[in-house]
């Protein structure tokens, strides 16, 4: 997995809106490059860069141009996360706004969200990767934020007027009907206004001694998120050293400027190996090259730095139980 990713949580609250408008959500997410089988999937993260994809599918498959507004209208409100029960567990709602904000890339490391208390309390945020941003995302987004403000004060939240920095996908009074407050666009940044008082809101349902356990349990995903980041730099420097066939664990932990022991000992941390990545990153070239392209045999064996075709023969045996040219031709006969 490279580059930015969102949390699993929010395909899966944007699956079940879709179903909810009658929308064919498992094509939504086949168009998008997304397999709807992997929704169960533990820890899930999504492709930040997979979401132009996504909202692209949402709107044909619909025909509603405003997709992301009715989305965010139907889909349920987040549930069950580590966030919810920080907001839930914190003293007040305001105490466990700005501790959800400190760990805010559990929902997206493409979001950035800041809190300004004066003159009004307001939240601000962007994307940091504006190509794969749409509008229809910052709308669903909103909407599921208030919903989730919603739920942990009672319906005490409510907001007091929203600006988008895109222009409207709808006329404004379909915004006004389902956020119920004024909605402006084409600002310089996203805003969302509240009222003061619901900073010092405390629900009826925290569970406060449950902090330090959520907290807990908050670093941890944080943790792991920052070992899949550690294991996309390995990647990333061995599949640069591929081709030359220079893939050692010396060359590597010297490009990344630490010792190989400590590279060797953070790939351990993480549940991994220098010559799992090293299997993995073959294994996925190998089939990549085999069904996309016209490569010979032997430049493929090349390509993935093996050193004699008997060593890739037997490798591809045992990752997809059937040779190199098997597997190219069940490719073609699928294409065809």
């Amino acid at each position: 997995m490279t580059g930015l990713t969102d949390s699993g949580t929010l395909v899966r609250l944007a699956y079940q809106g879709l179903r909810s408008l009658g929308v064919d959500a498992d094509e939504v997410l086949r168009r998008s490059g997304f397999d709807p089988k992997k929704l169960y999937q533990e820890n899930l993260r999504t492709q930040f860069s997979a979401q132009p994809h996504f909202w692209r599918a949402a709107v044909t498959l619909s025909g509603d141009s405003c997709i992301g507004l009715h989305l965010g209208e139907k889909m349920p409100s987040y549930k069950g996360q580590i966030l919810e029960y920080l907001l839930l567990s914190s003293p007040t709602f305001g105490d466990g706004l700005k501790r959800v904000i400190n760990y805010q890339r559990l929902i997206s490391d493409a979001l950035h969200v800041q809190l300004s208390e004066s003159p009004q309390p307001c939240l601000t945020s962007y994307f940091s990767s504006h190509q794969y941003a749409t509008s229809h995302l910052a709308e669903v987004m909103v909407l599921g934020l208030i919903k989730v403000f919603q739920s942990v004060t009672d319906g005490t939240f409510k907001a007091e007027r929203v600006v988008f920095n895109h222009s409207p996908n709808t006329n404004i009074a379909e915004y006004e009907r389902i956020f119920k407050c004024p909605v402006e666009f084409n600002a310089e940044s996203f805003q969302l206004f509240f009222s003061e008082s619901v900073l010092n809101y405390r629900s009826l349902y925290a569970e406060p001694q449950l902090l330090t356990l959520n907290v807990k349990a908050a670093d941890q995903h944080i943790a792991m998120l920052e070992q899949r980041d550690f294991i996309d730099k390995v990647r990333g420097q061995m599949a640069s050293l591929l081709e030359a066939q220079d893939v050692t664990l010396e060359r590597v932990s010297a490009n990344m400027g630490i010792s190989s022991r400590g590279l060797r000992h953070q790939l351990t941390i993480a549940n991994t190996s220098f010559q799992k990545i090293l299997n993995d990153l073959r294994h996925r070239l190998s089939l990549r090259l085999l069904s996309e392209t016209d490569e010979g045999i032997s430049e493929i064996i090349y390509l993935t730095g093996f050193c004699e075709p008997s060593t890739f023969y037997r490798a591809f045996k045992r990752w997809e139980g059937i040779t190199p040219i098997e597997y190219r031709r069940k490719q073609q006969n699928k294409t065809s």
